[in-house]
């Protein structure tokens, strides 16, 4: 039987209540810059917000997937899909539930790069965990002041290049053909500091038909040219070739085998193939007080991906079942934070300007030739799609006695442009522009240093992505420049407490929304969307993290989410009532950890989760994904030997060997919505580094 969400927390406490707390510092306090935009102790900022340090991110991880360190963070739901072709679908209160294949409607952050488009579609896959120092992830109505398509931002930092050069190898096995050999140099020399890092990763995947190869490679400068700047030059490179895509399940299909395919995957080959390059550079001044800070970046992007769409459909003969694009993307950003020493208690003002432009060549082709599937065919689609924003901002950050207060307002614009460049079903060209003023006010006080309470405000939108505006409503031909972007009002309020050493964030949300996007009609590969009234969303949240004692140390994340449409819609020839649950997104979540530290070399750990079940589609009546509870274990040892340092991990999943599902894919229109999780899973690695 199933452990229920109770359960699980009474576990938790009960094997915390078996180590007694001592006077160990307390240690769980990090700075983040997202929010504030400059460093600040999580405690002390009025929204939610949370860090992931490096030693969370990698300690007893496999450094893959995003849901590895994501997980631990309250108001997140991220679901591994097991299906490389697809990347990690990742939601935050509700925000970007519905996303088909990759994140939309958060925004994704990597060294200052973004790794969402101006249009919101991200993909998480280009994070380098290996070279991670944090991760901040930021939720609530201050994440509107980063934009459109912001329901929350996940900011990725690499390290910078210090102390003695060391160079290291490390190399990973595990279940279903899982293999990563891994390479690193970094330190700093001659007042440069360099990280360079290159993985190979191998999988055949848990379910059929899902093989994946990923490379990445990661090179980072970090020098000082004075002693009032400091300056960064990141590339990065992610390549996947020819990755399989099992697609979704049909629920019969999954309860007869979890590790089953759908007949089309096989016949049409479905696959994905990425090559993605990123150059990027930081530049920071100090004037004074003031502060400078600069960011640019390029890159381009390669995908070819061979759908199942079915050969003789409308879809197929107008847009193709095979996806191509490449792309260019560029932009830039410029902030200036400026002390005002002449207000009472600590006030800066911050102004700034965010540009960024993806431009696609686009083409579709028929993922057939004669009576051959799963090949490129003829040309059925090709145009440009020019995504692109400019955002000027002012914030203000004011500390006074115990209030603290932040507020700021953007001006978000998102232009999308269509050329359409093959004209014999007519021409498709055209443009729209979404813009919207989004503010935000946030006020904390303190009723003791260790007692702090704060209430939130914020207005943001979610502009349509690409693929939602590629397919006009019915059979029409063209974009669907009719669609609306949906607009939010948020609400939060919320406790920090420091109580020895155990750190508390609680918070309560409210969120709603006006012309929510949904699926209209899906038939054959082809998915067109609406505005659909309004949606609510409340919740809770709960973040509890402890050091226990010397060795023992604990941490929770727990949300209680109820998000439902507050109007009546309709969707193709369903009538969707009022009081409906959203899709995707789980009413219940609960990540739980034990870590144990005995000696300086070795850590262990229990992970504990528990998802409530999900609806597949908005009538809520096709079969929810049941409620799940998952264990895992984990352990680290590491040796030092002179210049040597050795380290192995090993590593068990879902150690009761359940079987769930562990993602779905909302509204497919094939009724597939369901992707297996996989069973009992065993891993371990072992690396060497060595400090010249």
């Amino acid at each position: 039987m199933t452990p229920s969400a109770p359960t699980c927390l009474a576990l938790l406490l009960g094997l915390c209540n078996t180590a007694q707390a001592d006077n160990t510092p307390l240690i769980l306090d990090p700075s983040v810059v997202t929010g504030s935009r400059s460093a600040s102790p999580t405690f002390d900022l009025p929204y939610s917000v949370d860090g992931i340090n490096r030693e969370q991110i990698s300690d007893g991880q496999l450094g893959i997937n995003a849901s590895e360190a994501l997980s631990r963070v309250p108001g997140l739901v991220v679901q591994n899909r097991q299906n490389y072709a697809q990347d990690l679908q990742i939601s935050s209160r509700g925000f970007g539930a519905r996303s088909a294949f990759g994140v939309r409607g958060i925004k994704l952050i990597a060294d200052g790069i973004p790794a969402s488009t101006p249009d919101g579609q991200g993909q998480a896959a280009t994070f380098n965990l290996d070279t991670a120092e944090r991760i901040e992830v930021l939720r609530g109505p201050a994440a509107t002041l980063y934009g459109s398509n912001a329901g929350g931002v996940i900011q990725m930092f690499s390290r910078d290049g210090e102390g003695p050069p060391r160079i290291g190898a490390e190399t990973l096995v595990g279940s279903d053909g899982l293999n990563k050999n891994h390479l690193s140099a970094e330190g700093a020399a001659n007042g440069a500091g360099f990280v360079l890092d290159a993985s190979r990763m191998d999988t055949n995947g848990y379910r059929d038909h899902s093989s994946a190869r990923r490379d990445q490679t990661f090179a980072k400068l970090n020098v000082e040219p004075d002693d009032d700047s400091k300056l960064a030059l990141i590339y990065s490179s992610l390549e996947q070739n020819g990755t399989q895509d099992p697609l979704g399940q049909t629920w019969a299909a999954y309860k007869a085998d979890p590790r089953s395919v759908s007949a089309n995957a096989l016949n049409y080959n479905t696959r994905k193939s990425i090559d993605h390059q990123q150059l990027g550079m930081n530049y920071e001044r100090y004037f004074g007080g003031a502060t400078l800070q600069v960011n640019t970046y390029t890159g381009r992007r390669s995908v070819i991906q061979y759908l199942s769409i079915p050969k003789g459909t409308p879809a197929n003969e107008r847009g193709g079942g095979v996806v191509q694009f490449d792309r260019k993307f560029y932009g830039g950003s410029v902030r200036w934070l400026q002390p005002i020493e002449s207000a009472p208690g600590e006030l800066t003002i911050i102004t700034g300007l965010d540009f960024d432009q993806s431009e696609d060549s686009r083409h579709g082709y028929q993922n057939y030739s004669g009576n051959t599937l799963g090949v490129k065919g003829q040309l059925r689609r090709d145009e440009i799609d020019t995504a692109r924003s400019l955002d000027p901002y002012i914030q203000a950050n004011w500390a006074l006695d115990r209030w603290t207060l932040q507020a700021g307002v953007r001006h978000s614009t998102m232009q999308m442009d269509v050329d359409d460049q093959f004209l014999s079903n007519g021409d498709a060209s055209g443009n729209k522009t979404y813009q919207k003023n989004t503010p935000s006010m946030s006020v904390m006080y303190a009723f003791t240093p260790d007692l702090h309470a704060y209430i939130s405000a914020g207005k943001g939108f979610e502009t349509p992505t690409q693929a939602e505006l590629a397919y006009a409503p019915g059979n029409a031909e063209g974009f669907n420049f009719g669609l609306k972007p949906s607009e939010s009002t948020q609400y939060e309020m919320g406790v920090k407490a420091q109580l020895n050493n155990t750190r508390i964030n609680a918070a309560i949300f409210q969120i709603t929304t006006e012309d929510e996007l949904v699926v209209q009609q899906s038939i054959g590969g082809r998915t067109s969307y609406q505005n659909a009234g309004r949606t609510l969303r409340r919740g809770f949240e709960l973040g509890v993290e402890s050091q226990l004692s010397d060795h023992w140390s604990t941490s929770l994340a727990y949300t209680r989410l109820h998000a439902t449409y507050d109007s009546d819609f309709t969707s193709g020839a369903n009538t969707i009532d009022k009081g409906n649950y959203l899709p995707g997104v789980p009413q219940t979540t609960l990540f739980a950890e034990l870590n144990w530290k005995p000696r300086d070399w070795v850590s262990t750990a229990i992970e504990g989760m528990y998802r409530s079940k999900v609806y597949v589609e908005d009538t809520n009546q096709q079969h929810a994904a049941p409620a799940y509870s998952v264990f895992n274990w984990r352990a680290r040892f590491e040796q030092k030997v002179e210049h040597w340092t050795f380290h192995q991990t090993l590593r068990l999943d879902n150690l009761l060997d359940r079987q769930y599902v562990g993602s779905v894919i909302v509204g497919d229109g094939n009724n597939r919505y369901y992707e297996a999780a996989p069973g009992r899973s065993w891993y371990a690695g072992a690396g060497a580094q060595y400090q010249f």
